[in-house]
């Protein structure tokens, strides 16, 4: 599949952009779409007048790589996979409480108010210590329950009975589920345990069961580790990594959530976990490496990162000659790209996360439960009749029984409607936190899109203009008084977090940008020359924001009274979904990439890689320690080409909404092998929350929708 040059401009559109900005849709009588076009969530524009060429985009996912900065900026690599020599120590302390007593009584107890199968697990477990093989004895996971009075009830009954055990909550098989883990308490028969300590004593720091004394003092708690994986998401590899130490994969932290469909290399850390034990998985794990072990004192949070570094490689480049080529990659490195929120944004499905987002603005709250309930477009056989069969009976649990896992929100929504019918409101809180404010924060996004074309189309992209809103320089920062944080915040103070936004966006934060104080472009500063056009930054819409003191300003408040949204009143006293309730955000309207470099290549062989990955240069020093022909792993290498897309972005987050994806490539790796072929090789750094697409698009002058790539196939 070949991705094609548009023509870069109209000669009746200045500065160059692509189309002409239809009138924007009223969102309110939009029911489906089949797929979202860039026109359609407001990217329209280019900075450069060059030409665009072909090229393939992920071919092979090792095409795209992705390295992230940490925020002393730093690139992070997977260097060494070897443990370092163990510091940490662990104190063991047993538990023959359970061989003191005949438990009889209490098993037939707990059998009245629970499962049989879950009394049978806690005899088991009891056999099993006194037996003697206590440190065998994993954890055991009783059968969902969703109602919290019953869950107190186990609770308090295993604290009177069972004091060597110790249980704590655990996520269910389903958003809205919950299961009680039973499991021994290593802080003996006296002890409490950790889990017993109440979440206000424990700071809310990640839950031990191995308590507080089991760890030694002059070492770090937490093992922060170089998670190395190819074709996975960040949630897939660490669910893995989890599975096989026993712990779940909210034990883990990290910066940023990094794409599937890439090679990717992230810092990930881990509540008191010994290097030696991850070491060790390395030979058992399929497409993840870890390496590069540390102790530290405080584990990782989400946007605790610089940006992300990025290696792409496009095939099969065509161009009218190579000066094309070249001065295209010249024109991107000095003038960077519009800095669009990217396709991956607003979802790939037929309902797009920012129409979702104007109905709850809006507080329509059954039709936003409808919007996730009803059948849609595009989706397979399987998810449509479980839709429709809902749709037609109302039958909430034959509907829960065809739905797949992955679809968190509407499988959420049908649980609270089960307990709660018709509390529409409800049942869409029932969503996990960081999923609905997705659907908020898509509908800013798209606002953002739109006024930077119109002020690309209506200023240029090469001077500051009167009105314009800058980030505050020097001592002009003690002139304005109205402080903004440069980050999505909610009345809460808690960080915004897009799923959506993965390894092609670079993070979700700009930390170092936090504090920095905007303002509207005067006359005296224009003459001043002390602002240039990569100053020029436009809000995302909120409490705490201004706007531009120039007619961009209108665009966002027009295109909002389209959808019957207003930004400075709300119509309903739903904080979390209400744009008047949040603080708001600044971002750059323009981007270059930092530390840019491009070559130009020649191959043969499309099945074979064309850059070293973090594990193909440790390969090279250490050939006999790894698989026979020295790669990570054969089947998947093998199966690459054949697993073949070009998507640009893909989110596997389960029910998260899914980022844009290209349709496969079936016949790419069928190129004649003698033909000599081109290709192009990029390496840039991104800040936090940039799209690495939206530099493709600008250096390609493609549309990045699937619609587009599916006409060309």
């Amino acid at each position: 599949m070949w991705l094609k040059p548009v023509p870069s401009c109209f000669s009746m559109l200045k500065p160059y952009c692509s189309a002409s900005p239809p009138p924007p849709t009223t969102l309110k009588f939009i029911t489906a779409m089949k797929t979202t076009e860039e026109p359609d969530v407001g990217i329209f524009c280019y900075i450069s007048q060059l030409p665009g060429f072909r090229g393939i985009l992920k071919q092979r996912y090792s095409d795209f790589m992705v390295n992230e900065v940490d925020t002393e900026g730093n690139v992070v690599h997977l260097t060494n996979m070897d443990a370092p020599a163990e510091t940490v120590k662990e104190i063991e302390t047993k538990t023959h409480d359970a061989t003191s007593k005949d438990y009889t009584t209490e098993i037939e107890s707990f059998r009245s108010l629970v499962d049989p199968d879950d009394a049978e697990r806690l005899e088991a477990i009891i056999n099993q210590i006194n037996s003697g093989s206590e440190d065998s004895i994993l954890p055991i996971v009783l059968s969902p329950d969703y109602d919290k009075s019953h869950r107190t009830a186990v609770h308090n009954f295993f604290k009177e009975n069972f004091k060597f055990l110790v249980t704590d909550t655990v996520d269910g098989p389903d958003a809205s589920s919950k299961c009680i883990r039973v499991r021994i308490n290593s802080g003996g028969q006296n002890s409490r345990g950790r889990n017993s300590r109440k979440r206000k004593e424990r700071g809310d720091k990640p839950f031990d069961s191995r308590g507080s004394d089991d760890w030694s003092e002059n070492v770090g708690k937490f093992l922060r580790f170089h998670l190395y994986k190819e074709n996975k998401d960040t949630q897939e590899a660490l669910g893995i990594i989890g599975k096989m130490l026993g712990v779940q994969p909210r034990s883990f932290g990290f910066a940023g959530t990094k794409d599937k469909r890439a090679v990717t290399t992230q810092r990930v850390t881990v509540f008191k976990q010994l290097a030696s034990r991850l070491a060790a998985l390395n030979d058992r794990l399929i497409g993840i490496k870890v390496g590069d072990f540390c102790y530290v004192k405080e584990g990782l949070v989400l946007g605790q990162l610089m940006g992300n570094r990025f290696t792409i490689t496009l095939r099969g480049v065509v161009a009218d000659s190579e000066d094309t080529i070249k001065a295209s990659a010249i024109a991107l490195g000095k003038q960077g790209f519009i800095n669009y929120f990217g396709l991956q944004r607003f979802g790939s499905g037929s309902v797009p996360t920012h129409l979702i987002g104007a109905t709850l603005l809006r507080g329509e709250w059954k039709s936003t439960v409808s919007l996730f309930l009803d059948p849609r477009e595009g989706e397979k056989n399987a998810i449509t009749e479980a839709r429709e069969y809902y749709k037609e009976t109302n039958d909430i649990e034959g509907t829960l029984r065809q739905l797949p896992r992955h679809l968190v929100s509407e499988k959420a929504i049908l649980q609270c409607l089960k307990k709660c019918p018709g509390n529409y409101l409800q049942a869409l809180k029932a969503i996990p936190r960081t999923l609905r404010m997705m659907y908020v924060h898509s509908y800013q996004s798209y606002l953002w899109n739109h006024a930077a074309s119109m002020r690309v189309q209506k200023y240029g992209t090469d001077r500051v203009v009167l009105g314009d809103l800058v980030y505050c320089k020097g001592n002009e920062i003690e002139k304005v008084s109205e402080v903004v944080s440069s980050e999505c915040v909610d009345e809460n103070g808690n960080d915004t977090l897009d799923p959506i936004d993965l390894d092609d966006i670079s993070g979700t934060n700009l930390p170092e940008e936090r504090l920095n104080l905007v303002k509207a472009v005067t006359a005296e500063d224009i003459l001043s020359g002390n602002y240039t056009i990569d100053d020029v930054v436009l809000p995302m819409p909120g409490s705490r924001v201004i706007f531009p003191e120039n007619d961009i300003a209108d665009v966002f408040h027009d295109l909002a009274k389209k959808d019957a949204i207003s930004l400075t009143d709300s119509v309903h006293n739903v904080k979390e979904f209400s744009i008047t309730s949040m603080t708001g955000s600044y971002r750059r309207v323009f981007q270059k990439p930092m530390d840019f470099e491009w070559e130009i290549l020649k191959y043969i062989d499309a099945n074979k890689p064309l850059v070293d990955t973090d594990f193909d240069k440790i390969a090279k020093t250490k050939p006999s320690s790894l698989n026979g022909d020295g790669r990570l792993h054969d089947k998947t290498k093998q199966s690459e080409c054949l697993d073949n897309d070009i998507g640009l972005q893909t989110d596997d987050n389960g029910a998260k909404a899914k980022g844009e994806e290209l349709p496969q490539a079936e016949f790419l790796c069928d190129t004649n092998p003698q033909e000599t072929q081109t290709a192009l090789k990029l390496s840039f750094t991104l800040p936090a929350s940039c799209y690495a697409t939206m530099a493709i698009r600008e250096l390609l002058k493609t549309s990045t929708s699937v619609a587009f790539h599916k006409t060309l196939n």
